[in-house]
């Protein structure tokens, strides 16, 4: 228990003499959990969760899921499959990662998506970057090249998504849009892409060219990284 603890120990006393920075991922997520279960301490149910999702990653995939979109293992149960999370727990860590997307997501509706390409991979790794199959994604951007919308439009099995030019075309008209970020997840946690992430990449780029709406990236997203196919030369 926290209380048994000497004081400097202490996850939030920790954090208000030494920063954020000094806490492990384990104590960080106890001060959102505040309490632990029954038999089992905050810190102690913090690494059971942190374990059980692999990380922060897997933790937003089960987060994700539990906003709708789909998984398997803890990931896919969403936080609601995770012992010790009751209902006010999983509704503050929701909360917590809704805030950190939305931080993430008013600058770049704010300014030029380009001109801040690591909070462009930032905000892809926060909403793909847990989940346990793949999603395709598209970032639809106005003529100034601000993020109008965000949409998950297709999902696949463990390995492969269906990603048909026409609807990503049709939303694009839809919404206006005069550009857009491409992007998808690697289940695997490999962030490398395949021939066919660049054989679809290819086959979008031509189809929204005919709507004159310009594909400006396409970034896959794995366990910790993300990689762009614009620095990759792959456009």
């Amino acid at each position: 228990m926290l209380k048994t603890l000497p004081a400097h120990e202490r996850p939030r006393e920790k954090l208000l003499a030494r920063g954020s920075a000094a806490l492990a991922d384990a104590e960080l997520l106890a001060l959102l959990l505040r309490t632990g279960s029954r038999g089992v301490g905050v810190l102690e149910l913090a690494r059971q969760v942190l374990d059980r999702c692999h990380g922060f990653a897997g933790l937003l995939g089960a987060a994700a899921h539990t906003r709708g979109s789909a998984g398997s293992g803890a990931a896919g149960k969403g936080l609601a499959g995770i012992k010790g999370l009751g209902p006010a727990k999983r509704a503050e860590l929701l909360a917590v990662m809704e805030i950190a997307r939305r931080a993430i997501a008013q600058p770049l509706a704010a300014a030029p998506v380009f001109e801040a390409p690591a909070q462009v991979k930032d905000y892809l790794a926060l909403h793909l970057g847990g989940l346990a199959r793949e999603v395709f994604a598209v970032m639809f951007l106005d003529s100034q090249h601000r993020l109008a919308a965000f949409e998950h439009l297709f999902q696949g099995t463990v390995n492969q998504t269906s990603v048909h030019p026409r609807e990503v075309v049709r939303r694009a008209l839809e919404l206006n849009a005069a550009a857009v970020v491409l992007a998808h997840n690697h289940p695997s946690g490999v962030a490398e892409p395949s021939r066919a992430d660049e054989f679809v990449t290819q086959s979008l780029k031509a189809a929204l060219q005919l709507v004159d709406v310009r594909v400006l990236d396409h970034l896959v997203v794995g366990r910790g990284q993300v990689v762009s196919f614009a620095e990759r030369g792959l456009l």
